[in-house]
C-alpha cells in the first residue's frame, strides 16, 4: 500500500443530505478521504453514522450534495451516465444477505454479471471455473443457493463479485450474518482476494473484530462525520476519539470500567493507574525505576495482545508508596507518550476515594 500515485478512491469536502417530507437529514458532512490502491479499509461506526451512505457514493447509486467523489482518479458527478457505469464495472460489491439468484446455480450467479458485460459463452465458463476454484467451491458449481451453507454462499457472493475482475471491492455488513468461525473464514478469503490479487477492499461493518482482522486502516464514522482515521494498530492502541474508545474497548475489555475502577480501589492499597503497553513504550523500565525508588506495584487488571506483528494492550497497576516517588513514576509513564502510540496516562481513583 502506497500513497503516491492516483488513489483507488478520493472523498474531497464531501457531503449529502437527503430531504423527505420537507425535512432534511444530513447524512454525511465534510468527508475528505483518500483510500489508497491496494489497501483493506474498514470503516466502522454506530447504526445512523453514515456507513451506508458512503457506500452508495462509492459506487455511484447516489450523489454527493456538496464536494467531489473520485474513482481512480476519475469523477464519478458531472460526467455522462455512460462513464458512471463504465467505472462500476471496476467495483465488485458483496452483500450481507448474499442476495444471490434461489432459481440460478452456483455457477449461474457467477457467471451472471459476464452474460450482463457481454462476454463470450468460452470465456463465461472459464472464468467462472477459475473463480469457484479460488474461492473452493469447485464442487458446488451445480448446486442451488438453498443448498449451501451461510458462509458457502457469501463466497458465491464473493467469487460473483470478482467475475468482471474489478480492481475495488465493496464489502457491506459482509459477514453479519454469519457465525464467528465462517467469519473468520470468509475474512480469511478477503485477505487473499487482497493479497493474491491486489484488489483494493472497504470494509463497512459494525464489528470491531472484523476490523481487527482484517483491515490495514480504520475510518470511524460518528454522526456523519470521520471522527478518526489511522492504520488499525494505532486505533487499538492508542484511540483518540469516544466512538473508537467504545468499539475497542466492545473488544478488548483490558481497561477497567468505572464500577470495576472502583471495586479494584477498595481491595488493594495504593494509587491505581492505567497505562498503555507497545513494543516502544517500555512499561518495564519505568516500573523497574519505581521498585527501586520504593514503590511497590501490583498489575490489577488488562490485557496485552498483539496485531499487525504488534504488541499492544493495557495495564491497570496499583502503586504503593511515598507519595513524591509514586508521582514521579506516573509523571515517567506520561513522558513516554511522544515515544509510544499508547500515550500512557494516570486513571486516578475515584474522587474523593
Amino acid at each position: 500500500m502506497s500513497e503516491s500515485g492516483t488513489p483507488a478512491v478520493e472523498f474531497r469536502g464531501v457531503g449529502k443530505t437527503f430531504t423527505a417530507g420537507g425535512a432534511e437529514h444530513v447524512a454525511l458532512r465534510e468527508i475528505d478521504l483518500r483510500i489508497e490502491r491496494g489497501e483493506i479499509l474498514g470503516v466502522i461506526g454506530y447504526s445512523g453514522a453514515g456507513k451506508s451512505t458512503l457506500v452508495r457514493l462509492i459506487n455511484a447509486l447516489e450523489k454527493p450534495t456538496t464536494g467531489t467523489v473520485e474513482i481512480s482518479g476519475t469523477p464519478i458527478t458531472g460526467v455522462p451516465e455512460s462513464e458512471v457505469r463504465r467505472l462500476r464495472r471496476d467495483i465488485g460489491m458483496i452483500f450481507q444477505q448474499f442476495n444471490l439468484f434461489r432459481s440460478r446455480t452456483v455457477a449461474g450467479n457467477v457467471e451472471y454479471p459476464l452474460k450482463v458485460a457481454r462476454r463470450p459463452r468460452a470465456e463465461r465458463k472459464a472464468r467462472v471455473a477459475e473463480l469457484l476454484r479460488f474461492v473452493g467451491l469447485s464442487d458446488k458449481a451445480r448446486s442451488y443457493p438453498d443448498q449451501l451453507s451461510g458462509g458457502q454462499k457469501q463466497r458465491v457472493g464473493i467469487a460473483r463479485a470478482l467475475a468482471t475482475s474489478p480492481s475495488l471491492l465493496l464489502a457491506d455488513e459482509a459477514t453479519s450474518a454469519l457465525d464467528p468461525e465462517t467469519t473468520g473464514e470468509v475474512l480469511e478469503l478477503l485477505r487473499k482476494v487482497n493479497r493474491e490479487l491486489g484488489v483494493t477492499i472497504v470494509v463497512i461493518t459494525h464489528e470491531m473484530d472484523v476490523i481487527r482482522a482484517v483491515a490495514d486502516r480504520v475510518a470511524v464514522l460518528a454522526e456523519g462525520r470521520i471522527v478518526e482515521l489511522a492504520s488499525t494498530f494505532d486505533i487499538f492502541a492508542a484511540p483518540r476519539s469516544a466512538p473508537a474508545r467504545r468499539f475497542v474497548d466492545s473488544v478488548l475489555h483490558n481497561r477497567p470500567a468505572e464500577t470495576e475502577l472502583r471495586r479494584l480501589d477498595e481491595l488493594h492499597r495504593g494509587r491505581l493507574v492505567t497505562v498503555e503497553v507497545d513494543d516502544r513504550n517500555r512499561v518495564g523500565a519505568a516500573l523497574t525505576t519505581a521498585a527501586r525508588a520504593g514503590v511497590h506495584f501490583e498489575i490489577v487488571y488488562g490485557g496485552v495482545g498483539t496485531l499487525q506483528d504488534k504488541t499492544f494492550g493495557s495495564l491497570t497497576l496499583a502503586l504503593d508508596g511515598p507519595e513524591a516517588a509514586v508521582d514521579a513514576v506516573i509523571a515517567e509513564f506520561e513522558g513516554r507518550r511522544g515515544t509510544a502510540p499508547g500515550h500512557p496516562a494516570p486513571t486516578n481513583r475515584p474522587e474523593g476515594a
